[in-house]
């Protein structure tokens, strides 16, 4: 689906960078465990029956562009226009040497994105010490505050651990919902990896996700990695997942 949906500004469809959701991406596929009163007050907040402006924080792999990409899927559901902005893949397409002006994107894109109901900003940390984008980030926080809109912002820490440089800017990120996430414990990361296999139609017997878990990058994002990978490959080869099959396939 496309995270442009409804009436986006011009600056945005003009865009010819593709930033689409993952379809994948839902609070239905996201395993709640100690956050299922964030995922009620995400819910909420799509719909404007929350905080206007909720700030997720955590380390790498723990979910938050999940649940950004899914307060979009949520969104469309409701009829709400909603954006996904992943500041990581965005910067990658700044104005450098070499690159044509339409290949290129700044801060200006952000001009105009206050008409929609719903913003959720990803990688915020990555921005820290651009005097330009933190600047922009600012304008557009207190444009769609005031015309009612919602914004959902992540990074891997508190608003005032990662070195942004205009003050302002963090007062207003703190002004909001500020909630860490917490980090899975392994079982909950076996019963992450089995829930998705069951929604996949994979059959994943507890040993064999152990096995993944114990042998792969503990980070949630490379074991559902691992997990994708491995179904297309039990599809190719008409196997089931063993330990033998998961030891070949990752080349573990």
């Amino acid at each position: 689906m496309d995270a442009l949906a409804f009436s986006a500004p011009t600056t945005f469809t003009q865009l010819t960078l593709g930033l689409s959701l993952k379809e994948e991406t839902t609070f239905d596929n996201f395993y709640a465990g100690k956050h299922v009163e964030l995922l009620s007050t995400l819910k909420n907040a799509v719909t404007g029956c929350a905080e206007q402006v909720i700030y997720l924080c955590g380390a790498q792999g723990e979910g938050k562009s999940h649940l950004l990409q899914a307060c979009c899927h949520y969104a469309h559901q409701k009829q709400q226009s909603a954006v996904y902005l992943p500041l990581a893949e965005l910067l990658s397409h700044q104005p450098s040497e070499g690159k044509s002006k339409e290949e290129t994107i700044g801060p200006e894109l952000l001009h105009g994105l206050e008409t929609l109901s719903l913003i959720c900003l990803d990688d915020l940390h990555l921005v820290a010490g651009c005097p330009a984008w933190e600047e922009a980030i600012f304008h557009l926080y207190n444009r769609l505050y005031d015309t009612g809109g919602r914004i959902v912002i992540a990074a891997r820490d508190l608003p005032k651990a990662i070195q942004l440089t205009l003050p302002d800017l963090v007062s207003r990120l703190t002004f909001g919902m500020v909630y860490p996430l917490q980090p899975l414990t392994d079982e909950e990361k076996l019963q992450v990896l089995m829930m998705r296999a069951q929604q996949r139609g994979i059959k994943l017997a507890a040993e064999v996700g152990q096995y993944i878990l114990t042998h792969c990058s503990r980070q949630m994002n490379h074991l559902v990695g691992a997990l994708n990978v491995l179904d297309k490959a039990s599809l190719a080869a008409q196997r089931r997942l063993t330990i033998p099959f998961v030891k070949t396939v990752l080349h573990i």
